[in-house]
């Protein structure tokens, strides 16, 4: 039995479901709740919008249970094979959530006594609405994913973190890097200004920050270690990175990612395999990439793919789950459904 079962076991013994209420989702104290969500599970603050932008957990989606929608929107921006814990105020309204839910196919846990009970006992909330997934690696060790615009990823895994493609403002939507704990590593795919940012590598950027990229962005910057597609570089005994090729085949196109300029990478971090494709259609070497776990791939056309381009794109590669980003206006909606029936986990973040 793995760890998140054997979790999900203690959490229904800790609950409300007793032979005689037989609620039919779990409810978990502020310790187990805390450990319970350290897996990889969503996370759902049922408040009102202002309440969630007071103050939330980390990661969490915010759905308003009040809403006359809100099983409907549930639906549509969680997975229902992915165990739920929700939260709000008090317990009660996420209580009402939770029911509903589990009514509705999902694995519940709700937090007892909301995030009242979590500030008592001395856990930390946020006002980022930046969302994150948590995954493991095969040896245990945490990765969490954090989505902060267009094509700007965070990574944290094990007590270190690389920053994809960090760029500090576009349009709207900003990123403060000045207040981010320094990155040990930094890649760039390629020099275009939704990914190469000079002052938000600078800000990031410490002593012991190695900065990996394209050979464009390396003289861009003036310092760094430059791959070119089909390169291998080993930066730490369980992260290696390999650049692999991302460009436009589309007649018209090619112009705005020629091949062989620009990188896609495939991380392996303690054999978790990443791929963060770059700018790139859905070209033939996708058919080459292996055991793919995590999967972040482009949809905006005319610079990358169109939706179609990315379903035969993610069926190429079949990664386990798959993050559409750089998508700008582009409607991914309909992706998930469009992709389960080949057991594809496709997670919708807001990138934009």
């Amino acid at each position: 039995m793995n760890k998140l079962s054997t979790l999900l076991l203690a959490l229904f013994g800790l609950g409300s479901s007793s032979a005689c209420s037989q609620a039919p989702y779990a409810n978990a104290d502020v310790q187990a709740f805390s450990e319970f969500i350290a897996d990889d599970v969503q996370l759902l603050d049922v408040r009102t919008a202002a309440e969630y932008a007071e103050g939330h957990l980390s990661g969490a989606v915010n759905i308003d249970v009040k809403q006359s929608d809100f099983l409907q929107q549930a639906q549509s921006r969680l997975v229902a094979s992915r165990p739920v814990a929700v939260y709000c105020r008090s317990g009660r309204r996420s209580a009402s959530a939770a029911k509903q839910l589990a009514d509705a196919g999902f694995t519940v846990t709700n937090l007892k006594g909301g995030i009242m009970a979590w500030r008592l006992a001395g856990k930390d909330v946020t006002t980022d609405s930046t969302e994150v997934d948590v995954f493991r690696t095969p040896g245990g060790k945490v990765v969490r994913f954090y989505a902060l615009m267009h094509a700007s990823i965070r990574v944290d895994f094990d007590g270190r973190r690389l920053l994809i493609d960090p760029v500090r403002q576009l349009g709207e939507r900003k990123a403060d890097y000045a207040v981010m704990a320094p990155a040990d590593y930094i890649l760039v795919t390629h020099e275009h200004h939704d990914h190469f940012d000079q002052e938000a590598i600078s800000q990031l950027s410490a002593a012991q920050t190695r900065f990996v990229a394209n050979a464009r962005c390396v003289e861009m910057a003036g310092h760094g270690q430059a791959l070119a597609n089909g390169d291998r570089l080993q930066l730490a005994d369980d992260i290696l990175v390999e650049a692999v090729p991302a460009y436009n085949i589309t007649e018209g196109h090619t112009q705005f990612h020629p091949k062989g300029r620009d990188n896609g990478y495939v991380l392996t971090l303690d054999g978790l395999r990443i791929y963060i494709a770059g700018d790139t259609e859905d070209i033939s070497e996708m058919e080459q990439l292996e055991n793919i776990d995590i999967a972040f791939m482009p949809c905006n056309q005319p610079y990358t793919m169109t939706t179609e381009q990315l379903q035969r794109a993610a069926r190429i590669v079949r990664p386990r789950v798959l993050f559409p980003y750089h998508y700008s206006q582009t409607d991914v909606s309909a992706l998930p459904a469009q992709l389960r029936s080949e057991g594809i986990d496709v997670r919708i973040r807001h990138y934009e």
